[in-house]
């Protein structure tokens, strides 16, 4: 079997992208798709997306980390499929998708592409860190001299040390001096540091207003891939109304046989 995929990146998280409306890429087959992922013996990406039909929305988002197992919702994922649904003439400058979490509007304009993200109605404060679910669950924990810091080691020791096999992925952040705050992700499924986590920003910029290192609603993320920025509105804790905005691009498109 063969098939066109596209490679899209944002802020560095990049992507395998499938047009699956047809319904023949055979996602049931993990192995194949680890391959696909690997970046020694495959494509090489951090995940894989499928686009596929949906009855009562624009599309469906099905993604999968890059060990091959579906995963659970990926922001920076989220923005590329809007960018490759475009490419694709899915949609124009709006949209509404289904993924794993439940449905998610988006815009796109000139690359740059505006997600919304589901509510977090819950962050739990844990021992100089904080947890919560953005889609994917995510442990954020402040550190200095963030450039130097041992992220895969320190990632990978939490993310099975604290979280045990289900695991979360794990933030590590520092305040920057224009006023946002700077990032660095272990991202599971991956099993290491990525250059960038959408779902991982999400949850640094809440956390960080939530222990109020910041008064601000809207806040800009670096991570080592890229800016991206977050907004939100607040209310008694809860979180809605979460935007994750960023660009997104097409790298190249292949063929993939099997």
């Amino acid at each position: 079997m063969e098939n066109i995929f596209y490679k899209y990146q944002g802020t560095g998280n990049d992507f395998v992208m499938i047009d699956n409306r047809n319904g023949l890429f055979p996602k049931e087959d993990t192995a194949l798709i680890a391959k696909v992922c690997h970046r020694r013996f495959g494509i090489g990406a951090d995940g894989l997306i499928l686009l596929e039909n949906d009855s009562e929305t624009d599309f469906r988002m099905v993604y999968f980390n890059a060990d091959g197992n579906e995963g659970s919702m990926c922001g920076n994922g989220g923005r590329c499929i809007v960018a490759f649904a475009h490419f694709l003439n899915v949609i124009g400058k709006k949209t509404v998708f289904i993924a794993v979490d439940g449905l998610h509007e988006a815009t796109i304009d000139n690359n740059v592409v505006s997600l919304k993200m589901m509510d977090v109605n819950e962050v739990k404060e844990k021992t100089n860190a904080l947890y919560m679910n953005t889609g994917s669950p995510h442990h954020v924990q402040m550190v200095n001299e963030l450039k130097s810091f041992d992220v895969a080691k320190e990632g990978a020791r939490m993310r099975y040390g604290i979280y045990g096999e289900k695991g979360s992925n794990i933030n590590f952040v520092e305040p920057n001096a224009s006023g946002g705050f700077d990032i660095r992700t272990y991202e599971r499924g991956v099993e290491d540091e990525t250059l960038s986590c959408g779902t991982g920003v999400t949850a640094v910029a809440i956390g960080m207003y939530h222990l109020g290192n910041t008064k601000e609603k809207t806040i800009p993320v670096n991570a080592l891939g890229g800016n991206l920025e977050v907004s939100f509105k607040e209310n008694n804790g809860l979180y809605y109304d979460i935007y994750l905005k960023g660009e997104a691009k097409q790298v190249f498109k292949g063929e993939l046989t099997w």
